[in-house]
């Protein structure tokens, strides 16, 4: 079984690319984002450590951690996201792997997908058996987060001034998809790729 991470810059169409994997191919998909969230429910060992380090005010008033009240508190100290991050990525790895470890003994898939934009910077390069890079355009991922997400043109900047440039992405990354212009030639080159080492 591929372990496949998948990487890029905000607005290149990953969760486009990995719904049409999961359409057509026998896989996990597991988005980091989401794996975040759910280490953090109540009752995991992230829960209590972020209750302990945030304070009981960063709460829901049914338990649950407050996405919004937990960025505010980080925001009134920054050197709290530091240790937030030592929480909760430690937290997704171990997850992530777990379920790793199940779909490899169950035998029951060939792909098993992590999507995030972090991937390299979170160390997941020493992880995964392929790491794969979501291309496309600047101006065609400004278009496209202007359009479908409403992002003013200084939100896009913002984003896309924080995160891996080309070269970084590229230089980290085993394979790359060019999702600039039209999702057919896209899944083309998915199909591609994937025909090698798959039984569909």
């Amino acid at each position: 079984m591929k372990f496949i991470g998948i990487t890029g810059g905000v607005g290149a169409g990953k969760s486009q690319i990995l719904s049409y994997i999961g359409a057509h191919y026998r896989c996990e998909i597991y988005l980091a984002d989401e794996v975040a969230h759910r280490v953090k429910e109540p009752g995991t060992s992230c829960y209590e450590l972020l209750v302990e380090l945030l304070g009981q005010e960063v709460l829901t008033p049914e338990g649950e951690i407050d996405k919004r009240k937990m960025a505010d508190r980080i925001f009134a100290e920054p050197k709290l996201l530091e240790q937030v991050n030592g929480i909760v990525h430690p937290a997704v790895k171990e997850f992530l792997l777990d379920r790793l470890a199940k779909a490899r003994a169950e035998g029951m898939v060939e792909l098993f997908f992590v999507e995030a934009a972090l991937l390299i910077e979170g160390g997941y390069r020493e992880l995964v058996d392929e790491m794969w890079y979501i291309y496309a355009r600047e101006d065609v991922r400004r278009e496209r987060l202007l359009k479908s997400r409403g992002y003013s043109e200084e939100k896009i900047a913002r984003i896309m001034g924080s995160q891996l440039d080309e070269e970084e992405f590229r230089k980290n990354c085993d394979f790359v998809i060019d999702n600039s212009d039209g999702l057919e030639k896209t899944y083309r080159q998915i199909r591609e790729k994937l025909e090698g080492y798959t039984w569909i």
